[in-house]
């Protein structure tokens, strides 16, 4: 009898295992996740929120980043470069919605060149964007946060633009909501141009 007992026992025990196993690993098959989580996630549902995560390292550029300097006959654009490492989080409510993103970022080799010139800027960047979903599931409703700092330098000399403090965007970035500190990207889209002179002066 205690021997039947016993065996009972690891068999529930056993049958709790492969299903915890089964939600760790497999939480899409669980529950429906809304929007999905890219391939590269690994996600784990609990109770009453599923979390993936991901992390991510890849090099890019040299890519036109849209910003000219100059005019006319001078006028050349500015490309980017650079190795970015990112982890990621997404957090879904218990309907399977996604509530929250988390983007840490950290950008090594970074500069802006001149392929005109061969001049080159070099940076720092280290940040975390943050999303909240209004409506879970929405990517519409979201608004994002972005904290941390994004330093350009010429050489050795003092830094020839930059980003630091807390910025506030809607969910495609082309509204500022609020910020505090200092951010070109924020001047940039209220119409300030005059943020890139140095940096452009230092690539001429």
């Amino acid at each position: 009898m205690k021997l039947f007992r016993v065996t009972c026992c690891l068999f529930i025990l056993l049958l709790s295992l492969l299903a915890f196993a089964f939600v760790a690993v497999h939480p899409a098959r669980a529950q429906e996740l809304n929007p999905p989580p890219p391939p590269e996630y690994s996600c784990r549902a609990g109770a009453n929120v599923t979390i993936c995560q991901a992390d991510v390292t890849f090099s890019y550029g040299p890519v036109d980043i849209g910003i000219v300097c100059g005019s006319g006959k001078s006028a050349f654009d500015i490309f980017d470069s650079a190795t970015l490492k990112q982890h990621k989080i997404r957090y879904y409510d218990r309907n399977g919605n996604l509530a929250r993103r988390v983007i840490h970022e950290d950008y090594t080799f970074g500069q802006w060149s001149n392929p005109l010139t061969g001049k080159v800027v070099s940076y720092t960047q280290h940040d975390t964007i943050t999303d909240v979903l209004a409506v879970p599931g929405d990517l519409t409703t979201s608004t994002e946060t972005l904290t941390g700092e994004n330093i350009y330098r010429a050489g050795s000399g003092a830094p020839v633009l930059f980003n630091t403090g807390r910025q506030v965007f809607n969910s495609d970035e082309s509204v500022l909501i609020s910020s505090a500190g200092r951010s070109f990207r924020a001047a940039s889209i209220e119409g300030d141009t005059t943020v890139f002179n140095d940096v452009c002066a230092a690539l001429a």
